[in-house]
């Protein structure tokens, strides 16, 4: 029973953080980002931290996985930031 009230919190979740992220207005785009991948490093420590707790394997390799996805998406996330605020630069200074 446990495993199916964690599946319906997961899916909850992931239903009301698209319905709140679909209706953000372009303009905020760029602030949310940056939030985001402020949380995305709280989610890596995280995924470290189950890795570093690990007894078996399987638990070993899930927390390997969560830790190469959660670096990934961080990282991600800081170079879609950075090309974004590249696009409200002037362009009067390069050639």
């Amino acid at each position: 029973m446990e495993g199916f009230i964690a599946l319906y919190i997961f899916m909850l979740a992931a239903f009301t953080g698209y319905e709140i992220i679909s209706k953000v207005p372009v303009i905020l785009h760029t602030p949310l980002m940056s939030g985001s991948n402020f949380v995305h490093g709280i989610v890596l420590v995280g995924a470290m931290v189950v890795m570093g707790n690990a007894e078996t394997g399987i638990q070993t390799f899930v927390g390997f996985i969560a830790v190469i996805l959660a670096a990934g998406n961080a990282v991600g996330g800081y170079v879609v930031t950075e090309r974004m605020l590249e696009m409200f630069k002037s362009s009067r200074g390069k050639k």
